[in-house]
């Protein structure tokens, strides 16, 4: 996500005029914008759940928990910059999907070394709870950011779709819901893109690109 201010707007400036040099020296250089690491690696870990999703590449011959590993040290490093920052907001939602592809990561590696011993009879239920788990998750989150531009809810509820076809599609064992669900996480994806070209664009010097209003107000 590109970065959302946690701090009110100030209307004056009480501090004296070196205070306000201060100031404005420290607003001449950005601290920094966390989602330019986090943002690339979601792209590359989505792309590899939405490739094996929808079956355009074999389960058994993708690389997706290896990417999901990188996506995960990403956005681990994203959160811990973001919390530095004060970036409240963006902290917590690059939390939550450090949660969401690190856990991914483990389960499917763990799941294929049988680290958890849990019988193959009880692959299923165990890919349900995960689902469901992060389904409930996110839709709280998407639910809890309304306030912000529509495209940050949207992009959540795109992934609440998602979730929730995979879990029907694991559940009732669909190979087209699931593929459903994988077409969503391309939409999810496209999402993202957009919002890594809105941070690059203006990082690199070229004006704001709209995100969209709020939904609440």
């Amino acid at each position: 996500m590109t970065a959302i201010s946690d701090r009110p707007t100030e209307v004056s400036s009480p501090h004296p005029p070196a205070a306000d040099a201060t100031s404005a020296a420290a607003a001449a250089n950005p601290e920094g914008n966390p989602g330019l690491i986090a943002l690339p690696l979601i792209i590359a870990g989505a792309l590899g759940l939405g490739f094996t999703n929808t079956g355009i590449v074999d389960s058994g011959a993708a690389a997706v928990p290896i990417l999901l590993s990188a996506t995960s040290v990403g956005l681990l490093l994203a959160t811990i910059w973001a919390a530095a920052l004060r970036q409240n907001v963006n902290a917590t939602v690059y939390a939550v999907f450090f949660g969401f592809y690190g856990s991914y990561a483990v389960l499917s590696i763990g799941q294929t070394h049988n680290w958890f011993g849990i019988p193959s009879s009880g692959a299923q239920e165990t890919t349900a709870l995960w689902l469901g788990s992060w389904l409930v998750t996110i839709s709280l989150l998407t639910v809890l950011l309304v306030r912000l531009p529509w495209t940050y809810p949207a992009l959540l509820a795109v992934v609440d779709v998602a979730l929730a076809l995979l879990l029907i599609g694991t559940v009732a064992d669909s190979r087209l819901a699931t593929q459903a669900g994988g077409v969503f996480v391309f939409g999810f994806v496209a999402f993202v893109v957009y919002y890594y070209a809105v941070a690059l664009w203006e990082e690199t010097g070229g004006r704001p690109l709209p995100l969209g209003a709020p939904l609440v107000s």
